[in-house]
């Protein structure tokens, strides 16, 4: 991603009106070039979380990067924990669970075949890729 593209999406993502967790977590996957940074708003549509962010990675070592990425950077500016986290071996899909809102690293394959986006089709979305 081009400079300019990631400083457009980054002062896109500041206007939102997201919780401060949900915006740092994307800042986090924006940082390691994660790939079509989706944030779905289920308050009031779902008991088990506010917010989904779903991500892509390029291959399993990346997606583990950006899971990491995302608890440090939560941990370190906001002194969030996350309750759990699953998916780490096989890195095909790494779920990161905040309570609030929970983080879903996919690989493009797997995002593909479990279509959170779809499951959600009434959830508020939030795009922060390039060129969307």
């Amino acid at each position: 991603m081009k400079k300019d593209e990631y400083e457009r999406i980054l002062e896109d993502l500041r206007l939102r009106r997201l919780p401060g967790g949900v915006k740092r977590a994307v800042a986090a996957l924006l940082d390691k070039q994660a790939e079509r940074i989706t944030v779905l708003k289920l308050k009031g549509l779902s008991e088990m979380t506010d917010y989904l962010v779903v991500c892509s990675g390029h291959s399993a070592r990346q997606n583990r990067a950006l899971a990491d990425a995302v608890r440090e950077g939560l941990r370190q500016d906001l002194r969030l924990q996350p309750l759990g986290s699953e998916g780490e071996a096989a890195a095909e899909w790494i779920l990161v669970d905040y309570v609030d809102f929970v983080v879903n690293i996919f690989s493009a394959e797997w995002r593909k075949k479990y279509a959170l986006e779809k499951l959600w089709m009434d959830a508020k979305r939030y795009e922060f890729s390039p060129d969307l």
